[in-house]
């Protein structure tokens, strides 16, 4: 599905406020349930001044591994191909007509790698976001109110009716509460994120697709996690 996305609020909303007991449980368990379900599809929405990307893929939150297609929004399309991306890690397979979804098979060559950068390119934040959407086990649900973390209303998101919630600071980073905002269904499962890129006015947006997850395979030159 696209980036776009709901006015969360409307009537009857009275965000933000501090999470209820209930939706803090539901806030620590969303990147576990990612970790559970081994992988999620996802099209991760990569804002830039001179036209915009679009990633169409998987990501592998026990491998630590990401695959898919990039598309630009513009007229530019030098980007155009497929990636796959561990968190040190970008490769490329530049391709003149990308396909809509990625090959379950990665061609065998024709790949170029580089280091992720860790600033100055909204791509490979927006990458590693992605990527650090999964965790091997629970956030801790008591200490997500006490780090700014709060609920912002009600919306929906493929489909599902879910709640709006931001995120707590980053441990390295005081007052970055709210720089990720999470839509969440019932059960906790993480249905669009949207989190704030330093190099970029607009944020990233990253939504989990209703598309079976496909498992990711390594291309030449990648190790994924054990």
């Amino acid at each position: 599905m696209g980036a776009a996305f709901l006015v969360v609020g409307g009537s009857g909303s009275n965000g933000p406020r501090a999470l209820a007991s209930e939706e803090a449980n539901r806030l620590a368990i969303t990147r576990f349930r990612n970790y559970e379900a081994h992988g999620r599809a996802v099209t991760i929405t990569v804002p830039g001044a001179a036209g915009g990307l679009v990633v169409t893929g998987s990501v592998d939150y026990r491998g630590k591994l990401g695959y898919g297609v990039v598309h630009g929004t513009g007229r530019d399309t030098s980007s155009d191909g497929l990636i796959e991306w561990t968190a040190a890690s970008v490769f490329v397979h530049p391709m003149a007509n990308a396909p809509a979804h990625a090959p379950a098979s990665p061609p065998r060559s024709g790949w170029y790698g580089r280091p992720l950068q860790s600033s100055g390119s909204s791509l490979d934040s927006s990458l590693a976001i992605a990527l650090g959407l999964g965790s091997d086990r629970p956030d801790n649900a008591e200490l997500l109110p006490q780090n700014g973390a709060a609920w912002w209303g009600r919306d929906q998101a493929d489909g599902h009716r879910v709640d709006v919630m931001t995120g707590p600071s980053s441990r390295d980073r005081p007052g970055t509460a709210g720089n990720v905002r999470y839509w969440i269904g019932s059960d906790g499962t993480m249905y669009r994120v949207r989190a704030s890129v330093s190099s970029e006015p607009q944020p990233v947006v990253i939504d989990f697709d209703s598309r079976k997850y496909v498992p990711v395979k390594p291309v030449p030159g990648v190790t994924a996690k054990p």
